[in-house]
């Protein structure tokens, strides 16, 4: 399950998701909004997407890890709207019968979204200027 949301993400809902008896390991990543980036201080983020095209490549993202590595299950949420520092971006879990896989899936799937999926950051900064960047 692939989602972009415009609310915050409810980590623990989706965790639950994730469990089941066969599952010996799970592995989360988040992406929190920091306060600087590359030496500009950060006041917040705006995040806009092409919806509907971003839930297709997200769930095409999350498709191929389930072929590609021995898991079984895996979600991402990532988040739109404006965001301030501290606040949950893009949430991603994934189970597995082994943690290897768990770690491999979890780590390839926030590398493609960031790489494919149709999501850009309007960074603003404290001395009032903003610039567009895809994350």
């Amino acid at each position: 399950m692939f989602h972009i949301s415009e609310t915050a993400i409810d980590t623990a809902a989706l965790a639950r998701e994730l469990a089941q008896a066969r599952a010996g390991a799970c592995v989360t990543f988040e992406g929190w909004v920091r306060d600087h980036n590359e030496s500009r201080s950060v006041v917040r983020l705006e995040y806009q997407s092409y919806a509907s095209l971003a839930q297709v490549e997200g769930q095409r993202i999350l498709a191929e890890a389930c072929s590609k590595f021995a898991i079984l299950g895996a979600r991402c949420v990532h988040r739109v709207g404006t965001l301030e520092v501290g606040e949950l971006a893009v949430w991603v879990g994934v189970s597995a019968a082994h943690r290897g896989a768990a770690f491999d899936a979890c780590r390839y799937i926030i590398d493609e979204v960031k790489k494919r999926v149709p999501i850009w950051k309007n960074e603003h900064y404290a001395g009032g200027e903003s610039g567009w960047l895809h994350p």
